[in-house]
C-alpha cells in the first residue's frame, strides 16, 4: 500500500509559479511511477505528466508541455510539479496518482491517488 500526501496549493495571481509537492509512504517499487492529474468540477480528471522513479524520464501531456515540469527526489520519496506562468484556467484540484509498475509513456490505470490539493488562480 503507498499513501500520497500533496502539498503546496493555493491561491496565487496569473503569472505567477507554483511549485507542488506529493510525498510517498509506505511500499513503493523501482519500477513505478508518479503522476499529477487535474481536475475542476464536472469535468474528467485530466493527466498532466508522469515520471519513473528509477530513470527519472518523464512523461507530459501536450496541452502542458513548456509550463509544467515533474521531477522527483528519490531519497524523500518525493515528488513535485512546477507551474510556470500561471493561468485562471489552471485553477483545479491537482492530484498526485502514483503505479506500481510504470515503464513510461502514457499512463493508463492509476493504483493509488492522494487526497488533492487546491490551485486557485485569480486573474
Amino acid at each position: 500500500q503507498v499513501q500520497l500526501l500533496e502539498s503546496g496549493g493555493g491561491l496565487v495571481q496569473a503569472g505567477g509559479s507554483l511549485r507542488l509537492s506529493c510525498a510517498a509512504s509506505g511500499r513503493t517499487f523501482s519500477s513505478s511511477g508518479m503522476g499529477w492529474f487535474r481536475q475542476v468540477p464536472g469535468k474528467e480528471r485530466e493527466f498532466i505528466a508522469s515520471i519513473r522513479w528509477r530513470s527519472g524520464i518523464t512523461y507530459y501531456a501536450d496541452s502542458v508541455k513548456g509550463r509544467f515540469t515533474i521531477s522527483r527526489d528519490n531519497a524523500k520519496n518525493t515528488v513535485f510539479l512546477q507551474i510556470d506562468t500561471l493561468k485562471p484556467e489552471d485553477t483545479a484540484v491537482y492530484y498526485c496518482a502514483a503505479k506500481n509498475y510504470y515503464v513510461g509513456g502514457p499512463w493508463g490505470i492509476t493504483d493509488y491517488w492522494g487526497q488533492g490539493t487546491q490551485v486557485t488562480v485569480s486573474s
